[in-house]
């Protein structure tokens, strides 16, 4: 049994790949190109200096990094691919992105060194740093510290060549999404950064290949195609950055290419607006976290310094993101973002969470409902905790998660949110509707169908279970730093909003210790709201003063 429940959940994730995927996957196993030494392309000069995008800074020393939340010195070769330290840290090691951070030029010094150690102490095509999406990350940092006024080296432009390279034979078409984005992106850098024909030809290519993952990645609502608010920042950084590169080097690019790429920013751009809570930080849907990616206000003030045009319109009362599968409410000075969409491209859900009808509620610009974010992308019980439906605004059905996420970045069977509807009355407020199908794999072929009804002054929020079942609950986690009143069944947060609920119908409900994690590395004490009916339906409203 236990073997025909792996080979299922094995099945039900590897059958929804495109072919590359699957053939990518050994060839890229395979496929070990020899370092390709010549000596590097011709420099072009670039119109004028970089500017940079806000970053905080990850050098704490001249061999000192900070990265989620956790600090190691960097003491000798060896340390660059540590096996003690988690992959996603070395990963980051490698990204260089102190370069370009904020106050960069003060450590400039460090920088040069660094660059310097890692070409002696990473031979070519081993270790982490040579993998395709360090390597993507590593070359657009260098790049653009070069950009910044500071001087690669001969040594240093040679290696960046030969990484050009090997990345240029090693894209990750059996990873698609991001990574191969990053890839194009690295490649566009380096065809702008040196001349020639070697860098013409990185050019042609990758700007025909970053055509099509635009169009295929981002989404018609302007969201990228992998539903995670931090992800979408990630990439909306990196268009900005594209966008400023062509104004660098007049006639690299295509003049309607260009154009392309500051109409998808915009409409990039107001998705991230409506996804982002009223405090200015991202929502916790999906692989979502604090302190990754830039936020809002960051990213505005970027598009601002390199003259990229935003549309300032207002948000409207109800934005409905139909294509990426979320809405957000706002009703005074309440606001409620709720997913009732799709997990992810099918053949891509690695970034997904089990978060079908989910939500999250902020009031007078502070979040007092959260899902439980990501801290991890190890593959533990801690990963898996985190990516299932317990740790979401939502309903669990007999101890199963509404998609079947597992390990670091899979899905097999997953939920599908059906029949979106929204309402608007004037003197009421605004009723959402879905219901989903992720529990019709379970014996009971179970539906559950969630209602949230939104006012100035309160939130009802009825859930309703259709098909056999045994047990059921509904979760509602408040974040960090609230102070719970059991007794009364109200929270309140530092600055006094008060808020408090109330379990209506044959349910219980309880107060029970668990974590919000809101940054990679973070493990934040926090309260979880359980409701337990007894029956087929609940019921709980939430008020506040």
């Amino acid at each position: 049994m236990a073997l025909m429940k792996k080979f299922n959940l094995f099945w039900n994730t590897v059958r929804w790949l495109r072919p590359v995927q699957i053939y990518g996957r050994f060839w890229h196993r395979i496929l070990r190109p020899k370092p390709d030494t010549r000596p590097p392309p011709g420099r072009r000069i670039p119109r004028a200096a970089w500017i940079a995008l806000e970053r905080a800074a990850s050098m704490v020393g001249e061999r000192r990094f900070s990265f989620l939340g956790v600090e190691h010195d960097l003491l000798s070769p060896r340390d660059w691919n540590n096996p003690g330290w988690p992959k996603l840290w070395l990963y980051n090691v490698h990204y260089f992105d102190d370069l370009v951070s904020s106050h960069a030029s003060v450590r400039s010094e460090w920088h040069a060194g660094l660059i310097a150690r890692w070409i002696a102490e990473n031979p070519p095509c081993a270790g982490n740093g040579w993998e395709p999406y360090p390597i993507s990350l590593r070359v657009v940092n260098w790049i653009k510290w070069s950009l910044t006024g500071n001087e690669l080296t001969a040594e240093a432009k040679h290696s960046m060549a030969v990484q050009v390279r090997y990345l240029s034979r090693k894209l990750e078409f059996h990873l698609l999404g991001n990574h191969l984005w990053a890839n194009l992106k690295a490649l566009l850098f380096a065809g702008a950064y040196f001349t020639g024909k070697e860098s013409e030809g990185w050019h042609r290519r990758a700007v025909r290949l970053f055509e099509r993952e635009l169009r295929e990645q981002i989404l018609q609502d302007g969201g990228h195609f992998e539903r995670s608010p931090m992800y979408h920042s990630i990439l909306l950084a990196d268009l900005l950055d594209l966008i400023q590169l062509s104004a660098m080097h007049p006639g690299v690019f295509a003049l309607e290419t260009v154009a392309g790429w500051r109409l998808t920013a915009d409409k990039m751009f107001r998705w991230f607006r409506v996804m982002t809570h009223p405090d200015g930080g991202l929502s916790f849907f999906n692989d979502s976290a604090l302190g990754i990616a830039p936020d809002l206000r960051q990213l505005e003030d970027y598009a601002d310094r390199i003259g990229v045009d935003r549309n300032p319109s207002a948000l409207n009362q109800v934005e409905v993101l139909s294509h990426s599968g979320y809405v957000r409410v706002t009703v005074g000075d309440v606001v409620l973002l709720a997913d009732v969409g799709d997990l992810g491209p099918a053949y891509l859900p690695g970034h997904a969470h089990a978060d079908s009808l989910s939500f999250e509620l902020s009031i007078r610009g502070k979040r007092v409902l959260v899902n439980g974010g990501t801290s991890t992308y190890e593959a533990d019980q801690l990963r898996e905790r985190q990516r299932g439906t317990a740790m979401h605004n939502s309903v669990v059905v007999d101890g199963e998660d509404s998609s079947e996420v597992w390990g670091s970045f899979r899905v097999a069977r997953r939920a599908k949110v059906h029949d979106v509807v929204v309402t608007v009355d004037p003197d009421s407020g605004v009723k959402l509707r879905a219901w989903h199908d992720g529990y019709m794999r379970l014996p009971g072929k179970v539906a559950h169908a969630r209602t949230w009804r939104i006012a100035p002054d309160r939130l009802l929020v009825e859930d309703s279970i259709e098909g056999k079942f045994s047990t059921w609950y509904a979760t509602f986690r408040l974040p960090s730093g609230m102070e719970v009143d059991p007794d009364r069944a109200v929270a309140t947060d530092r600055e006094g909003v008060t808020f408090g609920w109330t379990i209506s119908g044959h349910a219980s409900g309880r107060l029970v210790q668990g974590f919000w994690y809101p940054r990679f590395g973070a493990q934040l004490p926090c309260w979880v709201l359980e409701v337990s009916p007894d029956g087929d339906r609940s019921e709980v409203e939430f008020r506040w003063d």
